[in-house]
């Protein structure tokens, strides 16, 4: 009764912080702070268009929804993922969680995101100044994760955002919150999962780069260097409810059903669902489906469908590796191509 009181007022509390997250998000779009933080990772959630929070587990769980991460029915796990995004930039996500049944799980991630080298230019010199600058953004996370009940299980990420680039730089701490909890209302295969992400301190840039040379209107004074005073911006919060269905079919398919709902602190809303067609445990064929809009009509470059696929080898090379590969078209740009590699011990 006690673990069923304190999922109901977390759930609650989750609720009235989705309604605060929410106002006036669209006229904050944009604005935010560390915005790589949104850049979904991992090829089984990104196939099923990010809808499987509610039943996601193991190391890909830690960016969906942490709370998964205890369900792992391994002992130990290490994931690697590569996503080629926008104008080639890419997103390297490392992620490595250990089990131990009397405390919980463990997990440490490290994500990069590569924007490459930038030529500097000025006012002055519009073309170049010949210097050229590799803005460095990366996040450091710790993961806790355990089990209640054969039912419920929580989850709590903490994440060291960094970013640089010339000569200043900014740092901040951002937490991820979940809860995820099977066969909801004792039907067997029906899960909720709800994830509160981002939620932490304001990030503001500092460095000599921001020290310039200029006069003082209105005062006889030499040239000197002022420093200008960068603003200050909160972390993209959002908070995510899911729910999922799983059913087996025959004695060599599984069919897994999810659909998402996220609200989005500094954009737009997102609506998703997705599918996963397993064959006898080796092959995952995963399809998912991502709406967002609003009132205006303006409308994610991320829009339609993503798709993909999971081969899993144990079983046919008896190597404990499972690998993931899924698509995401995009608008202007290049499609993106997510490719995992998980290995488990």
């Amino acid at each position: 009764m006690k673990v069923r009181e304190i999922f109901c007022v977390a759930i609650l509390l989750m609720i009235v912080l989705c309604s605060s997250i929410n106002a006036y998000a669209q006229s904050k779009a944009g604005t935010s702070a560390a915005p790589e933080l949104l850049i979904p990772v991992g090829a089984a959630g990104v196939a099923l268009a990010g809808a499987g929070i509610s039943s996601v587990s193991g190391p890909g769980a830690i960016f969906w929804n942490p709370a998964g991460l205890d369900v792992m029915s391994v002992s130990a796990s290490a994931l690697f993922s590569h996503r080629s995004y926008i104008a080639d930039m890419g997103v390297n996500y490392l992620a490595v969680a250990g089990k131990f049944e009397s405390i919980g799980s463990f997990g440490l991630t490290v994500r990069t995101f590569q924007i490459g080298d930038i030529h500097v230019t000025t006012e002055f010199q519009p073309d170049g100044t010949g210097e050229i600058i590799t803005p460095t953004f990366f996040t450091i996370g710790m993961t806790y994760s355990r089990k209640l009940t054969e039912r419920i299980s929580v989850g709590v990420t903490s994440n060291i955002v960094s970013e640089s680039f010339g000569n200043v730089s900014a740092t901040g701490v951002a937490f991820d919150a979940g809860i995820q909890y099977r066969n909801l209302g004792r039907i067997n295969g029906l899960s909720l999962g709800i994830c509160v992400k981002n939620i932490g301190t304001p990030m503001k840039y500092d460095g000599s780069a921001l020290y310039i040379k200029a006069f003082a209107s209105g005062y006889e004074r030499d040239e000197t260097y002022y420093k200008v005073e960068a603003a200050t911006f909160q972390m993209p919060s959002v908070i995510e409810i899911g729910l999922g269905y799983e059913r087996k079919i025959g004695e060599q398919f599984d069919l897994h059903l999810s659909c998402a709902y996220e609200e989005n602190n500094f954009g737009i809303d997102e609506y998703r669902i997705g599918a996963e067609f397993m064959f006898q445990n080796f092959l995952a064929e995963r399809v998912g489906y991502l709406y967002s809009t609003d009132p205006s009509g303006t409308k994610s470059i991320f829009q339609n469908f993503s798709l993909g696929f999971g081969v899993f080898l144990e079983k046919s090379v008896g190597i404990p590796v499972v690998i993931d590969y899924a698509y995401v078209p995009v608008k202007y740009f290049d499609g993106n191509h997510i490719i995992d590699v998980r290995i488990d011990f």
